[in-house]
């Protein structure tokens, strides 16, 4: 078992002002995301401007705020809301989803599209391997918080957390697993493979495929919600319910995305034959 290295989720007080952790991790990742657009549009063939990528990085933002914010209180405190309403606006009291934020960041890709005559795809290519380090960092945040711990284990890694509903046993630390594969992994592959140019699609379908399979795997071994509980056969959490399309689109959208390449390299018109002359 490892202890729990305790954090004080309150990173500055200052009177009754209270800066904490978990919201310092979203102002990380959302620098990390903006300082890597300006490098990729930095690149004579991008596409891009670093005045573009502020632009894009500012309705990011919102989209990932309002976005996360809305598809918490839909996906895992519905009742909560028909009870009390103004839940929506309660952001002190927590309570954030990644697919509430990536359908905000969908509406922002189309409109940010339509603004500068892009596909929503062509935004979608650009910003995915953006993201990654921001997952990562809102990972350490869910950690320093002690909150979505997994479930009990006897690996050596365990750790007890504080929250006296996590009990006193040892249990995985699903935050590090999250933050390894949906932010560490995620990144370096995405940001290798689009390193070059690909077509389009390929890399929002790799997006969507791993961080789906990765939080999908990750959550056999964290606590479902306590609202919420198993929703499907005894063993499927929201979570999952909301990664598995993103598995399946993911999939279709870079296999299609392929596949239409290598069509249009096979659909090259050929040489025309050259009539035979015949003697008289």
């Amino acid at each position: 078992m490892i202890v729990f290295p305790v954090i004080d989720p309150v990173a500055l007080q200052i009177g009754p002002l209270s800066v904490r952790w978990y919201g310092l991790m979203y102002l990380l990742g959302f620098t990390a995301a903006w300082l890597l657009g300006r490098h990729r549009a930095a690149r004579p063939e991008s596409g891009w401007t670093p005045a573009l990528v502020d632009d894009l990085i500012t309705y990011c933002v919102l989209g990932v705020v309002v976005g996360g914010r809305v598809g918490y209180v839909l996906f895992y405190d519905f009742m909560g809301l028909v009870h009390d309403p103004l839940l929506l606006f309660k952001v002190w009291q927590g309570g954030m989803s990644f697919h509430g934020g990536a359908l905000g960041l969908c509406a922002v890709f189309w409109y940010f599209g339509k603004k500068t005559g892009r596909t929503f795809l062509a935004v979608s290519d650009f910003t995915a391997p953006l993201g990654p380090l921001g997952l990562f960092a809102g990972r350490i945040g869910n950690f320093i918080n002690a909150e979505l711990w997994g479930k009990p284990t006897d690996l050596p890694w365990g750790m007890v957390f504080p929250d006296p509903r996590a009990g006193s046993l040892p249990r995985h630390p699903s935050q590090l697993y999250e933050a390894g594969l949906e932010g560490l992994a995620l990144f370096a592959v995405l940001w290798l493979y689009s390193s070059r140019p690909r077509p389009t699609g390929t890399v929002t379908g790799l997006f969507l495929g791993l961080y789906g399979l990765f939080r999908f795997t990750v959550e056999f071994v964290r606590t479902p919600d306590a609202q919420l509980g198993y929703l499907l056969f005894g063993w499927m959490t929201m979570g999952q319910i909301l990664s598995l399309p993103m598995i399946l689109v993911g999939a279709a959208l870079y296999l299609t995305a392929r596949k239409n390449v290598f069509a249009a390299t096979r659909t090259r018109p050929g040489k025309k034959k050259s009539g035979r002359k015949h003697r008289a």
